[in-house]
């Protein structure tokens, strides 16, 4: 089984991402978890027809300790396994606490065995790496891959080096590996040029582009995955691409992020900042 961390900066599109991906994947028959990350507990919603599915740790706090593995996932879109990890009371705790709590309690009742079948377990993290709650997935070895989300956008660059800073760091204590970045793009000038130019310099490569299209904001209000919406349309033969790309890489590396002075002549080599 492959255990696949998303990271990327918040708001790049990492959820609609992770989803479609999954729903590429199943069709091509292999068996997923999604475990969302976020509090929000919005990670999975795409897969499940847009109904809310209640988290780990709400099931805890109104269950106690007495919980199985069916209490805390839901079947989604071409059989993929759905879990959201959930957070805190508003206001109260840390959230990176709910990701540590799921990961353990799906361990503890054994949703990574092998009579589960699973090929893929995907963790959609919130945002950059800032907490160790956060970074768990890739601190505690829950995940071995992890593909950043990213686009022509200034502070998403900046972010995917942030988090390629972090790979380095948990790299050298465990197996965790950058398996690429994912262009979301948003129509900026040059853009697919530029992430191919921010990934040689990583060490790694632009593993997809995706475009930008209305088809994935219909779906979205469809409460669907573009494949499942529609799956005769351009944009959803895009997410199998991304998921096949996924699916035969095996170019995992550690990367070598960028110096910040080395990021912004990037950024002004392609005319993002002046000099």
């Amino acid at each position: 089984m492959r255990k696949i961390a998303i990271y990327g900066k918040g708001g790049i599109g990492k959820s609609t991402t992770t989803q479609n991906t999954v729903a590429g994947l199943a069709e091509f028959g292999r068996k997923v978890m999604v475990v969302g990350c976020d509090p929000k507990a919005d990670s999975t919603r795409l897969l499940l027809g847009g109904l809310s599915q209640k988290s780990v740790l709400d099931t805890l706090r109104e269950e106690g300790e007495d919980v199985e593995l069916d209490d805390i996932r839901k079947k989604g879109y071409g059989d993929s396994w759905c879990v959201e990890s959930g957070g805190p009371e508003p206001g109260v705790g840390c959230a990176g606490r709910g990701i540590i709590t799921s990961i353990n309690m799906l361990e503890s009742l054994g949703a990574y065995e092998e009579s589960e079948g699973l090929d893929y377990a995907f963790y959609d993290v919130l945002g950059d790496v800032v907490c160790g709650g956060f970074a768990m997935p890739i601190r505690d070895g829950k995940a071995e891959e992890i593909y950043i989300v990213v686009s022509g956008e200034m502070m998403a660059m900046y972010a995917a080096n942030n988090i390629c800073k972090g790979i380095t760091k948990f790299a050298q204590s465990g197996g965790v590996r950058l398996g690429g970045l994912i262009c979301n793009s948003r129509a900026v000038d040059n853009e697919a040029d530029m992430i191919e130019e921010l990934a040689r310099k990583l060490g790694t490569k632009m593993i997809y582009f995706v475009p930008r299209h209305n088809d994935v904001q219909r779906a979205e209000i469809n409460r669907k995955t573009v494949i499942e919406w529609k799956p005769e349309v351009e944009q959803a033969d895009a997410y199998r691409g991304l998921a096949k790309a996924i699916d035969e890489n095996k170019n995992m590396v550690i990367p070598t992020p960028l110096e910040i002075e080395e990021l912004e002549k990037l950024l002004m080599d392609y005319g993002l900042m002046e000099a």
